[in-house]
């Protein structure tokens, strides 16, 4: 009985050590290809600015290269990019800035093929920061262009 009780503890303590959670699992498990969060999972949905910079560099190309490619295998896909920027400067200057960087990743994507149609801007500026903080680290990760499929 006591050797039992034993097994019957071990395999209480490994159902739990094995638990993984799966309420809340990572998107890459559950995603249906062709869906947002397939895109989200499997491609990156952001490219990065140099500050006060808008043009597309050699590595965010890379990533637009991508993402075009996942655009034209799902035709019916629309997709908004984002425009962001750090918290520093004004409010305007930012709005405009992010406008920029979202209508030069929406430009490079429709280069390599996407349907302008399918495609919106908006620039956040400064308003909604993708991370907090005052630091090099997170200004970089401010300044970005995120493509958002629908």
């Amino acid at each position: 009985m006591k050797n039992k009780i034993i097994a019957l503890a071990c395999a209480s303590v490994f159902m739990v050590a094995c638990d993984n959670g799966s309420d809340s699992q990572d998107v890459t498990m559950h995603s249906a290809p062709g869906t947002a969060g397939d895109f989200k999972a499997n491609i990156r949905d952001r490219v990065g600015f140099h500050f006060n910079q808008s043009n597309v560099s050699a590595d965010a190309k890379k990533v637009l290269e991508k993402q075009a490619d996942w655009l034209k295998s799902y035709s019916a896909t629309k997709a908004t990019v984002e425009g962001h920027c750090d918290a520093r400067g004004t409010r305007e200057y930012n709005l405009a800035l992010g406008n920029k960087r979202a209508e030069a990743a929406k430009s490079e994507l429709v280069k390599l093929g996407v349907a302008a149609d399918r495609l919106k801007t908006i620039s956040y500026g400064k308003d909604r920061l993708q991370v907090p903080g005052d630091t090099a680290s997170a200004h970089a990760q401010n300044r970005v262009a995120v493509t958002v499929v629908e």
